[in-house]
């Protein structure tokens, strides 16, 4: 399998392309200790250079620390990836429940999921990331931001000129969009 990758809006990020499904949903591995869900999280955890990985349904993303140089891993890390999904060997172990609409949700946290999944979720993923509703009150949308996403010296620019214009354009009563 020949996995392709490209950099990302944040310098220590690379986003790693398989060109078919990997996954059935995104999950964030934003440390060593929350990789126990993912082998193929695990296996990039063990290089001692990785900050997160963020694995999406058709791509991988991965933060280095700042010590090591993308010029010198991506080439031998997408072969890795390619090798790992060939092999035949489980990206997931166990799925997290999705963050769908629920019979609970107001019409208007409804209407914030749709937006999120069906607007911003696809542009944020072009460049390796994810935004995650987190909840909505007194006017104001929390999210998640994660992925590429998280840390990216960009993502103030895209959270307050991207998501949050937006967002206020559908539903002026949203006051503001804040990353948790």
């Amino acid at each position: 399998m020949k996995v392709t990758f490209e950099s990302t809006p944040n310098p220590s990020t690379m986003k790693f392309n398989f060109g078919q499904k990997i996954s059935d949903q995104s999950v964030d591995f934003p440390n060593v200790d929350a990789c126990e869900k993912s082998p193929l999280a695990a296996k990039i955890f063990g290089f001692p250079w990785t900050a997160s990985v963020y694995l999406g349904e058709d791509f991988v993303t991965v933060t280095k620390q700042d010590w090591v140089d993308w010029d010198i891993l991506a080439t031998p890390l997408a072969g890795l990836l390619g090798e790992h999904v060939e092999s035949g060997q489980p990206v997931l172990l166990q799925l997290e429940a999705s963050l769908d609409e629920n019979q609970n949700d107001s019409d208007v946290v409804k209407q914030i999921k749709r937006i999120l999944q069906n607007e911003i979720k696809p542009v944020v993923a072009l460049d390796g990331g994810d935004i995650v509703f987190s909840k909505y009150e007194d006017h104001v949308l929390y999210i998640h931001m994660r992925g590429a996403c998280a840390g990216c010296p960009s993502s103030q620019a895209t959270l307050k000129d991207g998501i949050e214009v937006r967002m206020k354009e559908l539903i002026p009563e949203i006051k503001e969009v804040v990353a948790i």
